[in-house]
């Protein structure tokens, strides 16, 4: 008999996911000398090498991708036998793994937190921050209880649930003479200069629709990583960028940077949660969404 552990799947799934050693110890919340004697001892018992180490680098054999969907099913089928067993108990209550996407996480969070702190004292909220397509992935796969990304989300097997609308602004560079007199028409040609993010973050598609007759080649080809980023370049003169309701008093006070609306109707993504459907912390999802729909709205931007 092989006698594979479940501790053992876990590191293998915390490794194939970062190809790090260092940071899939982080990610287990294990050292990494453990981590690796498990993955050692579970090599030997499969009699097969599943990831290659070279130097810093990690990469995961033949046999090991082969393996990881298996695994990962395993593991979605443990943590679902876990959370039935919890059927009965208070909502809330224990562990609870949530993912938010980057362009929300730093904005609600700090409101949230304290809240869901006071109604669900006992609660060990864990976070993830990511780009959508990564959160749906580990939601289906059982890593995360639910995300909170925007609308419209077209992935299979979700229920979704809206929490609250979120318009955009315009973050422009403060002299700009092209924006003195807002409100800004989706029209109008100096959304040209439009910065976005790169590629997988749900904003830039946003942004595309938004400004959707303005010729998308004359858009600056810049691809940052977060929108921070993005406002430190627009308060530098390189373009402009959009920016959420929810994070306009921040960038409002950076210097260089004025933030300026659009014509009305104004543009908007509606913020939702979203967890695998038939879940059965279902429960617990929704009472997430009461709690995050109730918060105030001047704190959310909203």
């Amino acid at each position: 008999m092989i006698g594979l552990t479940v501790r053992q799947m876990l590191y293998f799934d915390a490794l194939a996911q970062t190809l790090h050693f260092g940071r899939a110890a982080k990610l287990a919340g294990v050292s990494q000398p453990a981590l690796s004697a498990q993955i050692a001892e579970m090599e030997e018992r499969l009699s097969c090498l599943l990831f290659e180490r070279g130097g810093k680098t990690v990469r995961m054999t033949d046999e090991a991708l082969v393996l990881q969907p298996r695994i990962e099913r395993i593991l979605a089928d443990i943590r679902d036998v876990e959370t039935t067993a919890r059927r009965g108990r208070p909502a809330m209550e224990g562990r609870f793994r949530l993912g938010i996407i980057p362009t929300v996480a730093p904005y609600l969070l700090p409101r949230a937190l304290p809240e869901l702190k006071k109604h669900f004292p006992v609660l060990q909220l864990e976070l993830r921050e990511a780009v959508t397509a990564s959160l749906a992935e580990d939601s289906a796969s059982g890593r995360l209880d639910a995300f909170i990304a925007a609308l419209p989300l077209d992935y299979p097997g979700l229920v979704t649930e809206e929490l609250f609308p979120d318009r955009f602004f315009l973050a422009v560079p403060a002299g700009d003479p092209a924006f003195a007199s807002p409100p800004v028409p989706p029209e109008s040609p100096a959304l040209e200069r439009l910065m976005l993010l790169e590629e997988g973050h749900c904003l830039r598609e946003q942004a595309l629709a938004v400004c959707g007759n303005v010729r998308p080649v004359a858009m600056a080809s810049y691809g940052a990583t977060s929108l921070t980023t993005l406002l430190q370049m627009v308060a530098h003169g390189l373009g402009v960028t959009l920016v959420p309701e929810m994070a306009a008093s921040a960038a409002g006070v950076m210097p260089d940077l004025k933030i300026v609306p659009f014509q009305e109707p104004m543009p908007q993504r509606m913020i939702c949660m979203a967890w695998r459907r038939n879940k059965v912390r279902q429960d617990e999802c929704m009472e997430l969404a009461k709690i995050i729909r109730g918060l105030d709205g001047a704190v959310l931007g909203v």
